[in-house]
């Protein structure tokens, strides 16, 4: 091949990997055809600019390379503090669907237990009920919080916790059907735990003990069903993508989701363990901690990836 013919077969090529990337496996696949050209330049033009010229570009790529190595001492800090946020505000909108979707069913779980009362013992069964009611005639209505010793306590909510989101997120496989499904299920039953408080005037206290660690909780299961959609969606809606990339792409990011809902599990099951069986704190008390998980969740998962994204975009 003669080398004007070599290099306009490849310059656009060239030219499009100066672009820079954080992808490794893009990265990656540059330096392969990099390499691959620049041997056969090596062999053919020995002593031409362009053989200099592909040498210069594969050069920047492989230090790239090395660069990226060195930071994965960081990645942990990289993840949170930048990679996370991007994936977030990325899918933003179904994540937004979620919320919606959650709260939908938990009015539906209101409404018919407000109707029809007895619909509360066929969502939570018999055996809680009448355990809620005779904790209420007893006028500690929130005593199950503290039928268990605090550390033992903790271990098992953190885990239930954890395979709930685990089990919410992975049902995103069924093309988001069962995510959604499981949503259904977890909102129509917090909306009917809440009316049987409400229906027995506890409505207001239910709020201030329970979402001490509900709050955590809750969003994290809105964001793990958020999280299987994103699975679920890629499937659905590959795009530009092979069905299997798109798949491959959600599933990636929707797992990341998933892991930074580990902390906020475990601080939503020690509160839990600790501090939601403290049913008589002062309310100013139980009114801070509501709102500063709430804080923390509209800030990290809503607010900080709309500043990072903006960060991202005028660098």
């Amino acid at each position: 091949m003669r080398e004007g013919q070599f290099i306009k077969q490849n310059k656009e090529r060239w030219d499009s990997y100066q672009e820079p990337t954080d992808d490794p496996d893009e990265m990656a696949k540059r330096f392969t055809y990099l390499v691959d050209d620049l041997g056969y330049a090596k062999t053919h033009y020995p002593f031409s600019k362009i053989t200099k010229y592909v040498n210069g570009i594969a050069a920047g790529i492989y230090l790239s390379i090395y660069k990226n190595k060195k930071e994965k001492s960081h990645r942990f800090i990289t993840f949170f503090k930048t990679e996370l946020p991007l994936i977030l505000y990325r899918n933003r909108k179904v994540l937004r669907f979620a919320l919606l979707f959650f709260v939908a069913f938990m009015i539906i779980g209101i409404f018919s237990a407000w109707q029809d009362p007895r619909f509360v013992r066929s969502v939570l069964g018999d055996g809680y009920v009448n355990m809620t009611e005779d904790n209420i005639a007893k006028g500690d209505p929130f005593g199950v919080y503290k039928s268990e010793n605090e550390f033992v306590m903790f271990l098992s909510i953190a885990w239930n916790n954890i395979r709930v989101t685990l089990m919410c997120f992975t049902l995103g496989i069924t093309c988001s059907v069962g995510t959604l499904w499981f949503m259904f299920n977890n909102g129509l039953m917090l909306g009917v735990f809440e009316q049987m408080f409400f229906a027995h005037d506890l409505g207001t206290k239910s709020v201030l003990v329970v979402f001490i660690h509900g709050t955590l909780e809750i969003s994290a299961i809105i964001l793990a069903g958020g999280a299987g959609m994103v699975m679920g969606n890629s499937i659905l809606f590959p795009g530009t993508y092979s069905r299997l990339i798109s798949f491959k792409r959600g599933a990636k990011e929707g797992i990341k989701i998933l892991i930074s809902l580990i902390p906020v599990l475990i601080v939503a099951a020690t509160f839990e363990g600790y501090v939601t069986r403290h049913t008589e704190m002062p309310i100013w008390l139980s009114i801070s901690i509501l709102a500063c998980s709430l804080a923390f969740i509209l800030w990290y998962f809503v607010f900080y990836p709309v500043k990072i994204n903006k960060q991202q975009t005028v660098a």
